[in-house]
């Protein structure tokens, strides 16, 4: 017996099988969506929206309660989940060019200067996987520069179909007119058409590792729905829903991503592919209710910043596990790439760490979560600021007064109580960590006005 066990293990090793092999990288779909709000999942607590497949997937992985965009508008956390990197870092802060249309009259302060064109020489997330041997696939809203030279073909996509300049398309309904998506069937709704082409990709190129990001140009304006959709939500205006429509674009996201899970199943391989679902920024306030947060995209408080966020890692996560733990959108990038085994090079760095610890019960390694808007955004209701998230502290850093704003989030979710003038000590500290940081990625900061 013992020497058939030796000659077992020695055929294993020189047949190039060997006892402790490592498991293949598993298929990457990153789902995000336009403009979703915190509240915006029926699984979040929003009782009037249906989003059946997005509740099963949060039963099947893990929901977190305390997850935030980048920053509060669409460019920057794009850029910075496809590259890993703080928008300060990149210096991708404003969505899209930083406009004089933006700019209110009375200001006292001037914004910085911005890119809105996700320069080549940052390397990104398809980069790095297609280096691993990845099929890497893009599909929806891309708004990193209008020049096809900054489209995802550009940056390590393989096929890209919906990505563009554009921040959100003219219509719904086919003929889009978004310069990368041809025209297929009169009439047929776009994020339908986004998922037909995520679920060719992956049928197309199941027997290699692949990733498949799927960044859908829904809820954004304009508001547009299928008509089968939105009839189940007249009626229905009250707190969660503000207009029939966006229901039926909340419903219809979920439908189409519903489509592409089932298609993981149909291939079997969903044991093989991380999941993850997220939004670029908080919800605009004059589409979608926020409350309990205060205010919404362009903002930097919670409403601006706080978004949903489910993941799926077949062996690694538990199912209907809730995590309350603070993370951010960079996170996400560092997820995927320890889930690929794609490691960095020396001089290399990421903002964000992989979510992987806490699914084991740990923590993560770092003491705060950082925030960067020196703009003023589409409706100039906004307050040029950065802001800082420290255990149940947030503070906030206006640019036009120097002024500082504190809450506590764990009493005070609403951001209702300003407890700087309170708790001046606390206040201080997390402005001295704040303007640290601002100083090391070279932020830009907004100069006063005479």
């Amino acid at each position: 017996m013992v020497r058939l066990i030796v000659c077992f293990v020695i055929a294993c090793c020189a047949g190039g099988i060997g006892l402790s092999a490592e498991a293949a990288p598993p298929h990457i779909v990153l789902i995000m969506a336009d403009d979703m709000g915190w509240q915006d999942l029926h699984c979040q607590g929003n009782e009037r929206l249906r989003t059946p497949h997005l509740d099963r997937l949060a039963e099947q992985g893990v929901r977190f309660t305390n997850a935030y965009a980048a920053a509060p508008v669409c460019s920057p956390t794009r850029g910075a989940l496809i590259t890993g990197l703080a928008p300060a870092r990149l210096h991708i802060t404003q969505h899209g060019a930083d406009e004089p249309s933006f700019w209110p009259k009375n200001r006292v302060v001037q914004p910085p200067t911005t890119q809105h064109e996700l320069a080549h020489e940052t390397t990104t997330l398809a980069e790095r996987l297609k280096q691993a041997g990845y099929a890497t696939g893009f599909f929806g809203k891309w708004h990193l520069g209008s020049d096809p030279k900054f489209w995802p073909t550009e940056h390590g996509f393989d096929v890209n179909l919906g990505g563009c300049g554009y921040g959100g398309p003219p219509t719904y309904f086919d003929p889009y007119r978004i310069p990368s998506l041809p025209p297929r069937k009169p009439g047929e709704y776009l994020t339908d058409r986004l998922a037909d082409e995520a679920i060719d990709f992956l049928r197309r190129e199941k027997d290699k590792p692949m990733l498949v990001c799927l960044w859908t140009y829904n809820p954004h304006y304009p508001f547009e729905a299928p008509p089968e959709l939105t009839a189940h939500y007249e009626g229905q205006v009250g707190p969660g829903l503000k207009n029939p429509i966006y229901g039926g674009q909340i419903e219809a996201t979920d439908r189409a991503i519903g489509r592409v899970l089932k298609e993981l199943d149909n291939l079997k391989i969903a044991d093989q592919t991380l999941v993850l679902f997220t939004s670029d920024n908080g919800g605009w306030s004059g589409a979608t209710d926020n409350r309990p947060l205060k205010e919404g995209k362009g903002y930097l408080y919670e409403g601006g910043l706080r978004v949903p966020l489910i993941l799926r890692w077949p062996g690694v996560t538990q199912a209907a596990t809730v995590n309350h733990t603070p993370v951010i959108s960079m996170d996400l990038t560092a997820t995927i790439l320890d889930a690929a085994g794609s490691e960095l090079g020396q001089e290399e760095t990421l903002d964000g760490e992989s979510l992987r610890p806490l699914f084991t019960g740990d923590k993560l390694n770092r003491e705060a979560l950082y925030f960067h808007y020196p703009h003023f955004a589409f409706h100039q209701a906004n307050r040029p600021g950065s802001a800082i998230r420290r255990d149940q502290y947030k503070l906030i850093w206006n640019y036009d007064d120097d002024s500082c704003e504190l809450y506590d989030l764990s009493s005070d979710l609403s951001e209702q109580n300003d407890l700087a003038q309170i708790k001046p000590q606390v206040a201080d500290d997390l402005k001295r960590l704040l303007a640290t940081w601002l100083h090391e990625v070279e932020a830009g900061i907004p100069t006063k006005l005479p």
